[in-house]
Protein backbone atom coordinates (compact mmCIF):
# COMPACT_ATOMS: atom_id res chain seq x y z
CA UNK A 1 0.00 0.00 0.00
CA UNK A 2 1.29 3.48 -0.50
CA UNK A 3 2.61 4.83 2.26
CA UNK A 4 0.51 8.25 1.09
CA UNK A 5 -2.31 6.50 0.97
CA UNK A 6 -2.01 4.71 4.82
CA UNK A 7 -3.04 7.78 6.01
CA UNK A 8 -6.25 8.40 5.03
CA UNK A 9 -7.39 5.41 6.75
CA UNK A 10 -10.84 5.76 8.78
CA UNK A 11 -8.39 4.74 12.33
CA UNK A 12 -6.82 8.14 12.32
CA UNK A 13 -3.03 7.74 13.76
CA UNK A 14 -2.20 9.94 16.52
CA UNK A 15 -0.14 13.40 15.40
CA UNK A 16 3.54 11.48 16.10
CA UNK A 17 2.41 8.33 13.63
CA UNK A 18 1.37 11.04 11.11
CA UNK A 19 4.70 13.02 10.59
CA UNK A 20 6.41 10.00 10.63
CA UNK A 21 3.96 8.82 7.31
CA UNK A 22 4.51 12.46 5.97
CA UNK A 23 8.13 12.36 5.56
CA UNK A 24 8.35 9.04 3.33
CA UNK A 25 8.26 10.90 0.57
CA UNK A 26 9.78 14.12 1.64
CA UNK A 27 11.75 16.41 -0.57
CA UNK A 28 15.41 15.20 0.02
CA UNK A 29 17.05 18.72 0.04
CA UNK A 30 14.55 20.37 2.02
CA UNK A 31 15.28 17.60 4.69
CA UNK A 32 18.81 17.82 4.49
CA UNK A 33 18.75 21.29 5.02
CA UNK A 34 16.94 20.58 8.26
CA UNK A 35 19.08 18.27 9.30
CA UNK A 36 22.31 20.16 8.63
CA UNK A 37 21.00 22.69 11.22
CA UNK A 38 20.13 19.78 13.86
CA UNK A 39 23.45 18.36 13.47
CA UNK A 40 25.68 21.40 13.61
CA UNK A 41 28.81 22.12 15.78
CA UNK A 42 30.47 24.49 17.01
CA UNK A 43 34.27 25.28 15.22
CA UNK A 44 36.04 24.28 18.28
CA UNK A 45 33.78 21.13 18.52
CA UNK A 46 34.58 20.28 14.47
CA UNK A 47 38.52 21.06 15.39
CA UNK A 48 38.69 18.40 17.79
CA UNK A 49 36.57 15.85 16.17
CA UNK A 50 38.69 15.73 13.65
CA UNK A 51 42.03 15.26 15.06
CA UNK A 52 40.48 12.49 17.12
CA UNK A 53 39.04 10.85 13.69
CA UNK A 54 42.49 11.63 12.51
CA UNK A 55 43.80 9.45 15.34
CA UNK A 56 41.64 6.78 15.32
CA UNK A 57 42.44 6.16 11.21
CA UNK A 58 46.29 6.36 12.02
CA UNK A 59 46.10 4.19 15.24
CA UNK A 60 44.06 1.51 13.17
CA UNK A 61 46.21 1.25 10.03
CA UNK A 62 49.25 0.31 12.14
CA UNK A 63 47.04 -2.11 13.41
CA UNK A 64 45.81 -3.19 10.16
CA UNK A 65 48.96 -4.86 8.92
CA UNK A 66 47.25 -8.41 9.79
CA UNK A 67 43.62 -7.50 9.20
CA UNK A 68 40.76 -10.03 9.89
CA UNK A 69 39.98 -12.29 7.51
CA UNK A 70 36.84 -10.79 6.06
CA UNK A 71 38.05 -6.95 5.78
CA UNK A 72 40.90 -8.68 3.93
CA UNK A 73 38.73 -10.44 1.37
CA UNK A 74 36.76 -7.26 1.31
CA UNK A 75 39.77 -5.30 0.53
CA UNK A 76 40.89 -7.17 -2.51
CA UNK A 77 37.41 -8.03 -3.99
CA UNK A 78 35.33 -4.61 -3.37
CA UNK A 79 32.18 -4.06 -5.14
CA UNK A 80 34.48 -1.65 -7.29
CA UNK A 81 36.10 -5.20 -9.08
CA UNK A 82 34.64 -7.22 -12.04
CA UNK A 83 35.85 -10.06 -9.72
CA UNK A 84 34.10 -8.89 -6.66
CA UNK A 85 30.91 -8.81 -7.96
CA UNK A 86 30.58 -11.66 -9.63
CA UNK A 87 31.38 -13.43 -6.34
CA UNK A 88 28.71 -11.41 -4.38
CA UNK A 89 26.80 -12.63 -7.40
CA UNK A 90 27.46 -16.45 -7.30
CA UNK A 91 27.43 -16.64 -3.35
CA UNK A 92 23.91 -14.98 -3.49
CA UNK A 93 22.59 -16.82 -6.22
CA UNK A 94 23.36 -20.29 -5.49
CA UNK A 95 21.29 -19.88 -2.05
CA UNK A 96 18.37 -19.78 -4.28
CA UNK A 97 19.18 -22.23 -6.98
CA UNK A 98 17.55 -25.56 -5.78
CA UNK A 99 19.06 -28.18 -8.83
CA UNK A 100 23.40 -28.84 -9.20
CA UNK A 101 22.78 -28.40 -13.29
CA UNK A 102 21.82 -24.59 -12.95
CA UNK A 103 23.74 -23.55 -10.34
CA UNK A 104 26.78 -25.65 -12.98
CA UNK A 105 25.78 -22.94 -15.28
CA UNK A 106 25.68 -20.19 -13.23
CA UNK A 107 29.33 -21.06 -11.49
CA UNK A 108 30.37 -21.47 -15.81
CA UNK A 109 28.69 -18.45 -17.15
CA UNK A 110 29.62 -15.92 -14.26
CA UNK A 111 33.47 -17.41 -12.71
CA UNK A 112 34.87 -18.19 -16.22
CA UNK A 113 35.80 -14.98 -17.93
CA UNK A 114 37.29 -12.90 -14.23
CA UNK A 115 40.85 -12.20 -14.32
CA UNK A 116 42.04 -14.16 -11.37
CA UNK A 117 45.35 -13.84 -11.77
CA UNK A 118 45.47 -10.10 -11.18
CA UNK A 119 44.90 -11.39 -7.50
CA UNK A 120 46.94 -14.10 -6.72
CA UNK A 121 49.33 -13.12 -3.83
CA UNK A 122 48.10 -9.29 -3.48
CA UNK A 123 46.38 -9.72 -0.05
CA UNK A 124 48.23 -9.29 3.03
CA UNK A 125 45.97 -12.79 4.27
CA UNK A 126 47.22 -16.60 3.69
CA UNK A 127 43.88 -17.34 3.32
CA UNK A 128 42.31 -14.75 1.07
CA UNK A 129 45.42 -15.36 -1.17
CA UNK A 130 44.67 -19.61 -0.87
CA UNK A 131 40.73 -18.65 -2.00
CA UNK A 132 42.11 -16.18 -4.62
CA UNK A 133 44.40 -19.40 -6.39
CA UNK A 134 40.96 -21.17 -5.89
CA UNK A 135 38.96 -18.92 -7.95
CA UNK A 136 41.98 -18.82 -10.44
CA UNK A 137 41.81 -22.55 -10.93
CA UNK A 138 38.32 -22.93 -10.67
CA UNK A 139 38.05 -20.05 -13.66
CA UNK A 140 40.43 -21.44 -15.86
CA UNK A 141 38.71 -25.30 -15.22
CA UNK A 142 35.40 -23.84 -16.30
CA UNK A 143 36.98 -22.28 -19.30
CA UNK A 144 38.80 -25.40 -20.51
CA UNK A 145 36.06 -26.87 -20.14
CA UNK A 146 34.27 -25.48 -23.53
CA UNK A 147 38.03 -25.05 -25.50
CA UNK A 148 38.28 -27.66 -28.09
CA UNK A 149 41.49 -29.41 -28.38
CA UNK A 150 42.42 -32.68 -30.70
CA UNK A 151 45.66 -33.53 -28.95
CA UNK A 152 46.06 -35.85 -25.47
CA UNK A 153 46.61 -32.55 -23.11
CA UNK A 154 43.70 -31.07 -24.69
CA UNK A 155 41.85 -34.39 -24.22
CA UNK A 156 42.89 -34.26 -20.20
CA UNK A 157 41.87 -30.85 -19.56
CA UNK A 158 38.56 -31.31 -20.85
CA UNK A 159 38.09 -33.95 -18.91
CA UNK A 160 39.63 -32.20 -15.71
CA UNK A 161 36.75 -29.55 -16.96
CA UNK A 162 33.71 -31.80 -16.77
CA UNK A 163 34.97 -33.14 -13.32
CA UNK A 164 35.51 -29.41 -12.30
CA UNK A 165 32.06 -28.29 -12.21
CA UNK A 166 30.61 -30.46 -9.63
CA UNK A 167 33.65 -29.93 -7.69
CA UNK A 168 33.34 -26.06 -8.18
CA UNK A 169 30.18 -26.00 -7.14
CA UNK A 170 30.61 -27.96 -3.39
CA UNK A 171 33.91 -25.27 -3.51
CA UNK A 172 32.30 -22.16 -3.81
CA UNK A 173 29.74 -23.15 -1.17
CA UNK A 174 32.92 -24.18 0.90
CA UNK A 175 34.40 -21.10 0.57
CA UNK A 176 30.67 -19.38 1.46
CA UNK A 177 30.96 -21.36 4.60
CA UNK A 178 34.63 -20.54 5.18
CA UNK A 179 32.91 -16.88 4.93
CA UNK A 180 30.26 -17.52 6.90
CA UNK A 181 32.45 -18.23 10.20
CA UNK A 182 34.10 -15.44 9.97
CA UNK A 183 30.53 -13.42 10.27
CA UNK A 184 28.69 -15.64 12.77
CA UNK A 185 29.50 -16.53 16.28
CA UNK A 186 28.30 -19.87 16.38
CA UNK A 187 26.19 -22.38 14.93
CA UNK A 188 24.32 -22.54 17.97
CA UNK A 189 23.82 -20.14 20.51
CA UNK A 190 25.55 -22.41 23.42
CA UNK A 191 28.80 -22.15 20.79
CA UNK A 192 28.56 -18.27 20.50
CA UNK A 193 28.08 -17.54 24.47
CA UNK A 194 31.08 -19.91 24.93
CA UNK A 195 32.91 -18.13 22.08
CA UNK A 196 32.14 -14.52 23.39
CA UNK A 197 34.07 -14.93 26.98
CA UNK A 198 36.85 -15.91 25.57
CA UNK A 199 40.48 -14.02 24.92
CA UNK A 200 39.70 -11.24 23.32
CA UNK A 201 35.73 -11.74 22.65
CA UNK A 202 35.62 -10.92 26.83
CA UNK A 203 35.91 -7.61 26.30
CA UNK A 204 32.80 -6.58 24.22
CA UNK A 205 29.37 -6.78 25.40
CA UNK A 206 27.36 -9.17 22.63
CA UNK A 207 23.91 -8.80 21.35
CA UNK A 208 22.94 -12.16 19.77
CA UNK A 209 20.97 -12.57 16.20
CA UNK A 210 19.49 -16.08 15.75
CA UNK A 211 19.42 -15.72 11.82
CA UNK A 212 16.55 -16.07 10.20
CA UNK A 213 14.15 -13.87 8.52
CA UNK A 214 11.06 -13.70 6.62
CA UNK A 215 8.86 -16.70 7.89
CA UNK A 216 6.46 -18.37 4.91
CA UNK A 217 4.62 -20.20 7.19
CA UNK A 218 3.11 -20.95 10.84
CA UNK A 219 5.75 -23.52 11.28
CA UNK A 220 8.49 -21.16 9.83
CA UNK A 221 7.30 -18.42 12.36
CA UNK A 222 6.69 -20.78 15.33
CA UNK A 223 10.24 -22.51 14.97
CA UNK A 224 11.75 -18.91 14.99
CA UNK A 225 9.67 -18.09 18.17
CA UNK A 226 10.74 -21.21 19.76
CA UNK A 227 14.80 -20.57 18.84
CA UNK A 228 13.77 -16.74 20.57
CA UNK A 229 13.09 -18.59 23.57
CA UNK A 230 15.57 -21.19 24.08
CA UNK A 231 18.22 -18.37 23.36
CA UNK A 232 16.62 -16.37 25.47
CA UNK A 233 17.26 -18.68 28.19
CA UNK A 234 20.29 -20.00 27.24
CA UNK A 235 22.23 -16.02 27.61
CA UNK A 236 20.08 -15.48 30.88
CA UNK A 237 21.75 -18.60 32.26
CA UNK A 238 24.93 -16.67 32.40
CA UNK A 239 23.86 -14.59 34.79
CA UNK A 240 23.04 -12.20 37.06
CA UNK A 241 24.58 -9.77 35.61
CA UNK A 242 25.39 -6.09 37.15
CA UNK A 243 22.63 -4.13 34.86
CA UNK A 244 20.47 -4.99 31.92
CA UNK A 245 22.85 -2.24 29.63
CA UNK A 246 25.80 -4.37 30.86
CA UNK A 247 24.12 -7.82 30.17
CA UNK A 248 24.23 -9.35 26.91
CA UNK A 249 20.77 -8.94 24.75
CA UNK A 250 18.88 -10.95 22.20
CA UNK A 251 18.05 -9.35 18.81
CA UNK A 252 14.93 -10.09 17.07
CA UNK A 253 13.60 -9.75 13.61
CA UNK A 254 9.63 -9.52 13.58
CA UNK A 255 9.51 -11.31 9.80
CA UNK A 256 10.72 -14.12 11.18
CA UNK A 257 8.21 -14.47 13.95
CA UNK A 258 4.90 -13.79 11.59
CA UNK A 259 4.27 -15.16 8.08
CA UNK A 260 2.09 -12.40 7.04
CA UNK A 261 3.99 -9.35 8.26
CA UNK A 262 2.55 -6.83 6.10
CA UNK A 263 0.48 -3.61 6.18
CA UNK A 264 -2.57 -5.04 4.40
CA UNK A 265 -2.46 -7.83 7.05
CA UNK A 266 -2.50 -5.05 9.76
CA UNK A 267 -5.31 -5.94 11.84
CA UNK A 268 -3.72 -9.49 12.04
CA UNK A 269 -0.64 -9.10 12.95
CA UNK A 270 -1.23 -6.54 15.32
CA UNK A 271 -3.49 -9.24 17.23
CA UNK A 272 -0.68 -12.15 16.28
CA UNK A 273 2.39 -11.43 16.43
CA UNK A 274 2.31 -7.95 19.16
CA UNK A 275 1.60 -11.05 21.65
CA UNK A 276 4.55 -12.63 20.73
CA UNK A 277 6.59 -10.13 20.90
CA UNK A 278 5.67 -9.01 24.77
CA UNK A 279 6.15 -13.29 25.56
CA UNK A 280 9.52 -12.95 24.04
CA UNK A 281 10.15 -9.29 26.30
CA UNK A 282 8.60 -11.07 29.57
CA UNK A 283 11.25 -13.22 29.04
CA UNK A 284 14.31 -11.18 28.56
CA UNK A 285 12.95 -9.33 31.50
CA UNK A 286 12.62 -12.37 33.96
CA UNK A 287 16.29 -13.50 32.67
CA UNK A 288 17.73 -10.14 33.34
CA UNK A 289 18.79 -9.42 29.84
CA UNK A 290 18.32 -6.80 26.71
CA UNK A 291 15.75 -7.36 24.41
CA UNK A 292 16.68 -5.36 20.81
CA UNK A 293 14.03 -5.92 17.59
CA UNK A 294 15.83 -5.38 14.38
CA UNK A 295 15.11 -2.65 11.80
CA UNK A 296 13.66 -4.28 8.31
CA UNK A 297 12.10 -2.56 5.43
CA UNK A 298 10.89 0.88 5.28
CA UNK A 299 7.25 -0.19 3.82
CA UNK A 300 6.59 -2.33 7.16
CA UNK A 301 8.24 0.62 9.30
CA UNK A 302 4.76 2.27 11.00
CA UNK A 303 3.15 -1.40 11.39
CA UNK A 304 6.32 -2.11 13.13
CA UNK A 305 6.21 0.38 15.15
CA UNK A 306 2.52 -0.25 16.22
CA UNK A 307 3.23 -4.02 17.28
CA UNK A 308 6.64 -2.62 18.91
CA UNK A 309 5.66 -0.06 21.13
CA UNK A 310 2.48 -2.24 21.84
CA UNK A 311 3.94 -4.54 23.52
CA UNK A 312 6.26 -2.12 25.22
CA UNK A 313 3.89 0.12 26.68
CA UNK A 314 1.92 -3.11 28.58
CA UNK A 315 2.60 -2.61 32.45
CA UNK A 316 3.98 -6.23 33.13
CA UNK A 317 7.29 -4.83 31.77
CA UNK A 318 7.51 -1.74 34.16
CA UNK A 319 10.78 -1.72 36.00
CA UNK A 320 12.75 -3.22 32.90
CA UNK A 321 14.83 -1.17 30.89
CA UNK A 322 15.97 -3.67 28.35
CA UNK A 323 13.31 -3.33 25.56
CA UNK A 324 14.59 -1.25 22.46
CA UNK A 325 14.63 -1.33 18.64
CA UNK A 326 16.92 -0.18 16.11
CA UNK A 327 16.41 2.80 14.01
CA UNK A 328 17.69 3.15 9.87
CA UNK A 329 19.48 6.68 9.90
CA UNK A 330 19.08 6.48 5.88
CA UNK A 331 15.26 6.84 6.71
CA UNK A 332 14.25 10.19 6.23
CA UNK A 333 11.81 9.25 8.88
CA UNK A 334 14.24 8.62 11.19
CA UNK A 335 14.17 11.95 13.43
CA UNK A 336 10.25 11.62 13.74
CA UNK A 337 10.95 7.85 14.84
CA UNK A 338 12.59 8.92 17.52
CA UNK A 339 10.31 11.48 18.55
CA UNK A 340 7.29 8.78 18.21
CA UNK A 341 9.87 6.62 20.48
CA UNK A 342 10.74 9.01 22.97
CA UNK A 343 6.94 10.17 23.43
CA UNK A 344 6.51 6.39 23.99
CA UNK A 345 9.16 5.93 26.75
CA UNK A 346 8.11 8.73 28.91
CA UNK A 347 4.87 7.62 29.03
CA UNK A 348 5.77 4.21 29.97
CA UNK A 349 8.40 5.75 32.72
CA UNK A 350 11.00 3.67 31.18
CA UNK A 351 14.25 4.46 29.20
CA UNK A 352 14.35 2.33 26.15
CA UNK A 353 17.58 1.53 24.08
CA UNK A 354 17.73 2.41 20.70
CA UNK A 355 20.15 1.19 18.64
CA UNK A 356 21.13 3.66 15.60
CA UNK A 357 21.99 1.76 12.18
CA UNK A 358 22.84 3.30 8.66
CA UNK A 359 20.73 1.10 7.20
CA UNK A 360 21.35 -2.37 5.33
CA UNK A 361 18.63 -2.40 2.81
CA UNK A 362 19.28 0.54 0.75
CA UNK A 363 19.32 -0.64 -2.72
CA UNK A 364 16.35 -2.77 -2.50
CA UNK A 365 14.57 0.01 -1.23
CA UNK A 366 15.67 2.19 -4.26
CA UNK A 367 14.47 -0.43 -6.49
CA UNK A 368 10.89 -0.95 -4.56
CA UNK A 369 10.29 2.95 -4.60
CA UNK A 370 10.90 2.58 -8.79
CA UNK A 371 9.19 -0.17 -8.84
CA UNK A 372 5.75 0.72 -7.76
CA UNK A 373 6.16 4.42 -9.51
CA UNK A 374 6.59 6.36 -6.38
CA UNK A 375 6.91 10.20 -6.41
CA UNK A 376 10.13 9.89 -3.98
CA UNK A 377 12.50 7.57 -2.34
CA UNK A 378 11.67 6.58 1.42
CA UNK A 379 15.58 6.77 1.95
CA UNK A 380 18.14 9.30 1.56
CA UNK A 381 19.95 8.65 -2.09
CA UNK A 382 23.30 9.92 -1.28
CA UNK A 383 25.78 8.66 1.40
CA UNK A 384 26.83 11.79 2.83
CA UNK A 385 23.11 12.83 3.51
CA UNK A 386 22.81 9.52 5.31
CA UNK A 387 25.71 10.37 7.52
CA UNK A 388 24.70 13.56 8.11
CA UNK A 389 20.88 12.39 9.48
CA UNK A 390 22.91 9.90 11.46
CA UNK A 391 24.82 12.60 13.40
CA UNK A 392 21.39 14.89 13.50
CA UNK A 393 19.65 11.64 14.96
CA UNK A 394 22.50 11.25 17.64
CA UNK A 395 22.25 14.85 18.65
CA UNK A 396 18.36 14.33 19.33
CA UNK A 397 19.07 10.70 21.32
CA UNK A 398 21.22 12.19 23.54
CA UNK A 399 18.61 15.30 23.97
CA UNK A 400 16.37 12.65 24.90
CA UNK A 401 18.71 10.79 27.14
CA UNK A 402 15.72 10.56 30.07
CA UNK A 403 14.09 8.17 27.86
CA UNK A 404 16.42 6.45 25.59
CA UNK A 405 19.47 4.87 26.35
CA UNK A 406 21.34 5.50 22.86
CA UNK A 407 23.49 2.94 20.71
CA UNK A 408 25.27 3.48 17.96
CA UNK A 409 26.69 1.26 15.34
CA UNK A 410 29.25 2.01 13.56
CA UNK A 411 32.41 1.34 11.52
CA UNK A 412 33.17 4.60 10.47
CA UNK A 413 36.29 6.86 12.93
CA UNK A 414 34.85 10.34 12.10
CA UNK A 415 30.83 9.33 13.43
CA UNK A 416 33.13 7.78 16.42
CA UNK A 417 34.55 10.58 17.33
CA UNK A 418 31.58 12.83 16.74
CA UNK A 419 29.23 11.09 18.62
CA UNK A 420 31.83 10.77 21.60
CA UNK A 421 31.91 14.51 21.74
CA UNK A 422 28.91 14.93 21.43
CA UNK A 423 28.45 12.33 24.41
CA UNK A 424 29.59 15.29 26.96
CA UNK A 425 29.96 12.61 29.30
CA UNK A 426 26.48 10.91 29.03
CA UNK A 427 26.69 6.99 29.16
CA UNK A 428 25.96 5.60 26.09
CA UNK A 429 27.70 2.00 23.72
CA UNK A 430 28.78 1.39 20.51
CA UNK A 431 28.06 -1.53 18.51
CA UNK A 432 29.96 -3.11 15.53
CA UNK A 433 29.78 -5.98 13.55
CA UNK A 434 31.11 -9.64 14.37
CA UNK A 435 34.08 -10.16 12.31
CA UNK A 436 34.33 -6.40 11.44
CA UNK A 437 35.80 -3.27 12.67
CA UNK A 438 37.90 -5.17 15.56
CA UNK A 439 41.04 -3.09 14.88
CA UNK A 440 39.37 0.39 14.98
CA UNK A 441 36.98 -0.17 18.41
CA UNK A 442 40.59 -1.74 19.78
CA UNK A 443 41.43 2.14 19.92
CA UNK A 444 37.73 2.53 21.56
CA UNK A 445 36.93 0.65 24.44
CA UNK A 446 39.94 0.64 26.50
CA UNK A 447 40.62 2.13 29.45
CA UNK A 448 43.41 4.22 28.23
CA UNK A 449 41.62 4.81 24.79
CA UNK A 450 37.95 6.30 24.67
CA UNK A 451 36.36 4.42 27.29
CA UNK A 452 33.19 3.62 25.75
CA UNK A 453 31.79 0.35 25.99
CA UNK A 454 31.11 -1.33 22.14
CA UNK A 455 28.96 -4.57 21.68
CA UNK A 456 29.23 -6.91 19.18
CA UNK A 457 26.27 -7.51 16.91
CA UNK A 458 26.95 -11.48 16.89
CA UNK A 459 24.46 -13.67 14.50
CA UNK A 460 24.17 -16.97 15.60
CA UNK A 461 23.37 -19.77 12.65
CA UNK A 462 23.37 -22.46 10.38
CA UNK A 463 25.18 -21.77 7.04
CA UNK A 464 21.61 -21.92 5.51
CA UNK A 465 20.59 -19.14 7.24
CA UNK A 466 23.57 -17.02 7.11
CA UNK A 467 23.50 -16.39 3.32
CA UNK A 468 20.92 -13.30 3.14
CA UNK A 469 23.06 -11.85 5.99
CA UNK A 470 26.42 -12.06 4.83
CA UNK A 471 25.19 -10.46 1.32
CA UNK A 472 23.93 -7.31 3.35
CA UNK A 473 27.09 -7.11 5.07
CA UNK A 474 28.95 -7.43 2.11
CA UNK A 475 27.10 -5.20 0.17
CA UNK A 476 27.29 -2.42 2.57
CA UNK A 477 30.72 -2.82 3.48
CA UNK A 478 32.25 -4.22 0.14
CA UNK A 479 31.30 -1.05 -1.79
CA UNK A 480 34.77 1.20 -2.39
CA UNK A 481 33.29 4.31 -0.95
CA UNK A 482 32.70 2.12 2.23
CA UNK A 483 34.91 3.59 5.50
CA UNK A 484 35.47 -0.23 6.24
CA UNK A 485 37.12 -0.62 2.93
CA UNK A 486 38.60 2.55 2.55
CA UNK A 487 40.25 2.81 6.34
CA UNK A 488 42.76 0.19 5.49
CA UNK A 489 43.47 1.42 1.71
Amino acid sequence: MDPIIRSELPARRPELMQRITAATLRDETEHVNELLAQAAIGAADAEAVQAQAVGLVERTRLRAADPAMVEAFMREYDLSSEEGVLLMCVAEALLRIPDQATADKLIRDKLGDADWDAHVGQSTSLLVNASTWGLMLTGRLVTLAGETQRNAMGSFKRLIGRMGEPAIRLAVRQAMRIMGHQFVMGRSIDEALKRSVSGGNAAYRYSFDMLGEGALTRKDAARYLQAYRDAIRAIGAGGPYPDVFAAPSISVKLSALHPRYEFNQRARVLAELTPAVLELAQLAKAQGIGFTIDAEESERLELSLEVIVGAFSDPSLDGWNGYGLAVQAYQKRAPFVLDYLVDAARKAGRRMPVRLVKGAYWDSEIKKAQVDGLAGYPVFTRKANTDLSYLACARRMFAAHDALYPMFATHNAQTIAAIHRMSAGRDFEFQRLHGMGEHLYAEVIGADKLAVPCRVYAPVGSHEDLLPYLVRRLLENGANSSFVNRITD
